[in-house]
């Protein structure tokens, strides 16, 4: 039912749809190995079905997340019968920006984790949603290594695995296809959204296609969308018939921008040459005095701030790029956040005209702990005339080492938003986004056997030898 929407389109199109379950689920032979046979697998099925007597004469790869993955671990090798490809909200190291070692997101793998261990079961599947009740108790299990057994009742190996392998463990290596990705010759239709969990990887997936030059037709388009959105469904549908299907008649997809971009705030869609796009010029907002923000350096005479972070009690995610099926993800009046202890806001006087930021967006924050392990989150904001604050776009690193003076880098996600006149741009700074990412205890235990949780005094510095700042790419606008 699920795969309804995009595969109704085509069907009705005379075409042959063939859906592929991966190996050790839904009837498929062998053991599920999430993410580490899909190159073997992807390539002998293709291989497999071009051989059958009822295949015509060319095909297009189509698929969201998982099915987006499986596309980037194939591509460089398939035949030429493959003419297009429409990887979706999707990239091609898919887990691993979530298992960084400094930057532990937790919400996303465990909870994918906990809903494929109960796909095939007639009731668990609504229980085991992202969101659901039980799961998110279990997040805050100690130690994490128990909160498998918490949300399912026993332990799944898959989530054990993410707690024991960060990004750069060889264990990965099967379901890591990065480097592949300049070898894709095959034309491209790349389909994201603003509040995507896989955005940063699957516009650097884009820009390799785009450098090398070699997958033409190449396209992007990325819309106000978090990850389980169904206007993302519609358009990859949409996509497969205007750009695959035309592409597989050995025609040419109607002209368009390579890249098509909705510029949130500008509530409008608009197309750019290339990602990210000319014109957009790297500017710093400093932190300053007063919960200020401001293109100006700080002064001299500006003391830091501070806030006490205690992971009993961790500072919330609120909004953002979640992969929730509840009103959880995307764009959230931020008030009840703000109004924290644990968070810091610096936000601009009323802006005189429009600011228009779109393409990598990082911040430089001076920061100081009384714990050696803590983390650094900073979100970007969006305050309208009535003061409602609403998030653009965010990131967070783990330091080490943080209770000496250090500049915390942080890379936010892309974005394209244009901030209008009368309204004031804001940053926001704490040291979590729980259970997005997972509350650091403050003691380096490792996470999946930490059980001790210390709280921590966090200072921000915004003077001159220390000019915190965030760096947006900027257009001014009238």
């Amino acid at each position: 039912m699920t795969a309804e929407p995009m595969v109704r389109p085509l069907a009705e199109r005379g075409f042959q749809v063939l859906i592929h379950s991966t190996r050790g689920t839904f009837g498929s032979d062998g053991p599920f190995d999430p993410m580490r046979c899909e190159r073997g697998d992807g390539l002998d099925t293709i291989d497999w079905v071009i051989k059958q007597p009822w295949f015509g004469e060319s095909m297009i790869l189509v698929g969201a997340s998982y099915s987006g993955f499986t596309q980037w671990a194939v591509a460089d090798a398939v035949p030429p019968q493959v003419k297009a490809m429409i990887p979706v909200v999707s990239e091609s190291a898919l887990t691993l920006e979530f298992l960084r070692s400094d930057g532990f997101s937790l919400e996303t793998p465990f909870n994918w984790g906990v809903m494929v261990a109960g796909q095939e079961g007639r009731f668990a599947r609504p229980r085991q949603l992202p969101g659901a009740k039980k799961t998110l108790r279990a997040l805050s299990t100690l130690p994490l290594n128990q909160a498998d057994t918490a949300a399912l009742g026993y332990r799944y190996e898959y989530i054990q695995n993410i707690l024991a392998h960060p990004t750069d463990d060889p264990f990965w290596s099967a379901g890591d296809h990065r480097h592949r990705v300049a070898d894709i010759t095959v034309p491209a239709s790349v389909i994201g959204g603003w509040y995507d969990i896989f955005l940063p990887g699957q516009l650097r997936d884009y820009r390799v296609l785009q450098d090398t030059g070699r997958a033409t037709p190449l396209r992007l388009t990325v819309g106000p969308w978090p990850h389980t959105s169904l206007e993302v469904g519609g358009l990859a549908a949409r996509e497969a018939v205007d750009f695959g299907l035309t592409l597989c008649r050995g025609e040419e997809p109607a002209e368009r921008a390579p890249v098509r971009l909705y510029v949130m705030g500008e509530d409008k869609w608009r197309g750019f040459p290339s990602w990210p796009p000319p014109g957009h010029a790297p500017q710093r907002f400093h932190l300053r005095p007063g919960a200020a923000l401001a293109t100006e350096p700080p002064p001299a005479d500006a003391a830091p701030d501070g806030y006490r972070y205690d992971p009993a009690d961790p500072t919330p995610a609120v909004g953002g790029a979640r992969m929730s099926f509840a009103a959880t993800a995307g764009p959230v009046d931020q008030a009840e956040l703000e109004a924290r202890p644990d968070v810091l806001t610096y936000t601009t006087s009323a802006l005189e005209g429009d600011v228009e930021v779109i393409g990598e967006v990082g911040a430089e924050i001076f920061f100081r702990s009384s714990l050696p392990h803590a983390d650094v989150f900073v979100r970007l904001c969006d305050v309208d005339e009535s003061g409602r604050s609403v998030n653009v776009c965010d990131g967070l690193t783990s330091l080490t080492g943080a209770d000496e003076l250090t500049c915390a880098t942080v890379r936010l996600w892309p974005t394209a938003y244009r901030f209008k006149r009368g309204h004031r741009i804001r940053v926001q700074i704490s040291s979590g986004a729980f259970p997005r990412y997972n509350r650091n205890p403050g003691t380096g235990e490792p996470r999946g056997t930490a059980t001790t949780l210390r709280s921590a005094d966090q200072q921000v510095f915004h003077d001159p030898v220390h000019p915190s700042a965030i760096t947006l790419p900027v257009r001014r606008g009238d």
